[in-house]
């Protein structure tokens, strides 16, 4: 009878407290913590900003058409007196002649006194290059207007067919930086490029450490002013 009893009130029990049943209760009640971190990626992904658009490429300004400059290979004249053998041979280089200066200067018949005009450096390019080149001499303490006005043109000229053009300078030329270049005993520089029209020049200086530089053509004229050039 006891145990009877005890059964009916375990039963019973059970039936009202729910029993086994509490356990899905509480399953239920965490389902919907499932669904929460997909709620949570669904903020997240609205709050980003959208992607900004690609932008479109940039024109390029256009090719300076008046600006030319030859190709050469640039190379530093290694004592005081080789200057013409090292201008000629960058001249030669635009046309892609490469000697050794020492070449250039039996050809030149360079001393330790230097080479005596350009009338030398004429006669060497023609000979390695078959010809073009013609000696302008320009008199004077300062170039006139129509002897700059031809250095100008001659240069133009020279560049458009490649040939380099080399200078037989005297004194002091100033570049467009207003940098000088001091050569009270005779100098020899190349003539490279032009811009403006020929307006300005482009100088492969053999001597100097920044080894080019612009200058306008009445300061290039006036600097072989008493001397002259292979153009």
């Amino acid at each position: 009878m006891k145990s009877r009893f005890r059964k009916s009130t375990l039963s019973v029990a059970l039936m009202v407290t729910g029993g086994a049943v509490a356990a899905p209760a509480m399953a239920a009640h965490a389902s919907p913590a499932v669904d929460t971190p997909a709620v949570t990626v669904q903020l997240s992904h609205e709050s980003q900003p959208p992607p900004e658009p690609p932008k479109p490429p940039q024109p390029q300004p256009p090719p300076d058409e008046d600006n030319r400059v030859l190709e050469h290979d640039y190379q530093k004249q290694p004592n005081g007196y080789y200057c013409a053998p090292a201008a000629t041979r960058i001249a030669l280089s635009t046309q892609g002649k490469v000697l050794s200066q020492k070449e250039v200067a039996q050809k030149l018949g360079t001393t330790e006194a230097g080479t005596n005009s350009a009338n030398d450096t004429t006669r060497v390019l023609n000979e390695m290059t078959g010809g073009g080149y013609e000696t302008t001499e320009i008199g004077g303490v300062n170039a006139t207007p129509e002897q700059v006005d031809k250095l100008s043109a001659d240069v133009v000229e020279a560049v458009d067919a490649k040939r380099g053009v080399v200078a037989n300078t005297m004194g002091t030329g100033v570049d467009t930086d207003g940098e000088q270049h001091v050569f009270p005993g005779g100098h020899y520089v190349t003539i490279i490029g032009y811009d403006d029209d020929g307006d300005r020049l482009k100088v492969a200086d053999p001597y100097d450490p920044e080894k080019h530089y612009w200058m306008t053509d009445q300061k290039m004229a006036n600097w072989i002013a008493a001397r002259g050039y292979s153009g």
